[in-house]
Order: C-alpha cells, then structure tokens, then sequence
C-alpha cells in the first residue's frame, strides 16, 4: 500500500515538474520581450545578449507616445473595448431571451444566428464595408465599434448556460413584482457571473487586440488602434528591436493583468453549467 502511495506521490511530482519546465519554456520569450523593452538597441543588438537590462531606461516608451503616437492609439482601443463590453451586455439580453422567452419564430431565429457562425468573418467584411459607407460611417470610430457589438458565438453561450438557470426562481421574482429588467440585472447577471467572465475576458482580448477591422474602415491614423500602430512600427523602424520590443510589451501586459484577475471565474465558467 505505501509503495503504492510513494509510486502516485513520485508521478505527480515527476508531472508537476514536467508541466513547470513547460511553463517556463512557454514564458520566457514573453520575459525576454519585457526585459529587452527596458534596454537600448545597441545592448539588444550585443553578440552575447544578456536577459536582463544593464541600464534599464524607459526612453522606449516615452518615444511611443511622444513621438510615435501611441496615446492616440491607446485612446481609440480603449473606446473600442470599452464599446465592446455594450456589445457583451447586448449579447447577453439576446441570450436571455432565446432561453427564457418563448415567441414566433424563436427556434428557426435561433438557427439562423448560429448560421452565421459558419461564415468566416473575411466573407463579410465587404459588405459590411459597402453599407457602412452608403451611410458615411466609414473612416470614424462609430464604423469600427459597430460591426461588432453583437456576435453570434456570444449569444450562443449565454443562450446555453441561461437555459439551465431555475425557471421556479424567475417566476417567483414576477410573483414578488420584480421587473423583466430587475430580473436580469439583478438575478440572471449576478447567477451569470462565471460565463461573463469567460466572456468577458474574449471581449477584452477582441477589442484590445482589434486590427483588421481597423485597418480596413479607417485611412486616418488618428483612428487607427495600438495593434494597427504597432504594425506601423515594425514597418517604420524595422531595425529599432528596442522600440518594438517595448511596444509588443504595452499590447501584452493589460492582457496577462486582466487574465490573472479574472481567471478564477474564467476557470469556473469551464466547469459550471448553471443552476438546476
């Protein structure tokens, strides 16, 4: 029996020292970008490079945003992730309302949002382009943040885990008084709280690390996002690893603070179902 301990007890340290060589193998290129974003170029561009900044200085990124513009693009990304979590909120009412209201035509609705699905985002980006044009909304940040306020991959999520939330609930919060809008700001959100991390944290990421769309709809820099600017860097100053380094950092790090924050809810979004 104790050998038999002793051989699980050697497996799982064998296991976790397996998966912390892992982690540390996947990490280290992100901690070699955030050390290098602290060094000048000529101490990047060394025969034998060193991890850590012998001089660590923060001129990279005040030439970001003296020079570079970055505040304009930090600026315009946070207004599109910010819009994006309206969209979040639209996708949740949507799915609330494919799970917990019953109309004409509910089912085949519901079919044909998760169709869309099946549409690769490029096959849409014309059209979508074509009619925002018609309505003079392209080269404006209204024209990048609308195409993406409500999404079908979204909706379907909210749409599954709201399903399984206790009718009985709901219906004794009508009993009580409570308002369709109490009911879901006040009960189905808060019982929603692993699937809005999930989502949230999507969201973040979606907005945050937005290019495409950007790139297409405006031909004004001053509408352009960090990712779209941090292209225009690589472009720009191809040799200047130093710059790029410290750009590639400030695109990163928001993400990794916001993922540490939420990512207890995140893991319990994959494991819970909703309430029976």
């Amino acid at each position: 029996m104790n050998s038999h301990k002793n051989a699980q007890m050697s497996f799982k340290l064998f296991i976790g020292i397996l998966l912390g060589v892992l982690g540390i193998m996947t990490f280290f290129p992100f901690l070699w970008m955030i050390f290098s974003s602290f060094k000048t170029n000529a101490e990047i561009n060394q025969i034998v490079p060193s991890l850590f900044p012998k001089n660590a200085t923060f001129d990279n990124f005040k030439e970001l945003f003296i020079r570079l513009n970055f505040g304009t693009y930090l600026k315009n990304t946070l207004i599109i992730t910010a819009c994006s979590f309206v969209g979040l909120l639209l996708n949740a009412m949507a799915g609330y309302g494919f799970a917990k209201f019953d109309f004409k035509g509910k089912n085949s609705l519901f079919l044909m949002v998760l169709a869309t699905m099946m549409i690769p985002g490029q096959v849409t980006m014309i059209p979508v382009y074509l009619l925002l044009n018609s309505v003079g909304l392209t080269n404006t940040l209204i024209g990048i943040v609308l195409p993406g306020l409500a999404g079908a991959f979204g909706i379907f999520l909210f749409r599954q885990f709201m399903h399984n939330i206790s009718n009985e609930m709901l219906e004794a919060a009508r009993l009580d008084g409570a308002s369709e809008w109490y009911i879901f700001f006040k009960i189905i959100l808060p019982v929603s709280r692993p699937i809005l991390a999930v989502q949230g944290i999507l969201t973040f990421i979606g907005g945050w690390n937005s290019f495409l769309w950007p790139l297409i709809i405006a031909n004004d820099e001053k509408y352009y996002t960090l990712s779209v600017g941090l292209q225009l860097l690589q472009g720009q100053h191809g040799s200047n690893y130093a710059l790029q380094m410290a750009g590639a950092t400030f695109m990163v790090i928001p993400i990794l603070i916001v993922f540490s924050i939420f990512q207890k809810y995140i893991l319990q979004g994959f494991n819970v179902s909703g309430m029976k």
